[in-house]
């Protein structure tokens, strides 16, 4: 694993919790995206080479809605990016770790994503990803 990529947070609103990062973080939000695969709107900012992902969820029942009812808004997940998200996934499941999806799909800012369960990562989500290369 190469970096902590992001850092997720649950949010129930973007347009409250913009604002709020951007005073955290003296720095201003430089993309949002739509995630159809999650149904989550997302929200990212830079911090040193990491970023905070927040997400908010457009469904009623979806996952980031069901997480804030049940825990509040906060971290949701810890990414780390990876060279090869293949290669990551096959080492992961050799050393006993279980996925919540072991097929990679397209998550926000352009990576490919691989969500490991939390219940062999001491409680934690963890997600791995891997930068789509654009097309040529």
């Amino acid at each position: 694993m190469n970096k902590i990529e992001h850092i997720g947070v649950a949010v129930r609103s973007l347009s409250l919790s913009i604002p709020l990062f951007e005073k955290l973080l003296g720095t201003p939000c430089y993309k949002t995206e739509f995630v159809l695969s999650e149904k989550v709107n997302t929200a990212f900012f830079k911090t040193g080479e990491s970023k905070i992902e927040l997400l908010e969820s457009m469904e009623p029942d979806g996952v980031i809605s069901n997480f804030v009812e049940k825990n509040g808004e906060g971290m949701h997940h810890i990414a780390f990016e990876v060279d090869d998200l293949q290669a990551e996934i096959e080492r992961l499941k050799a050393e006993g770790f279980k996925f919540i999806n072991e097929e990679p799909k397209r998550g926000a800012d352009n990576k490919m994503v691989c969500f490991l369960h939390p219940k062999t990562t001491n409680g934690m989500l963890v997600e791995i990803c891997q930068q789509v290369l654009p097309a040529q």
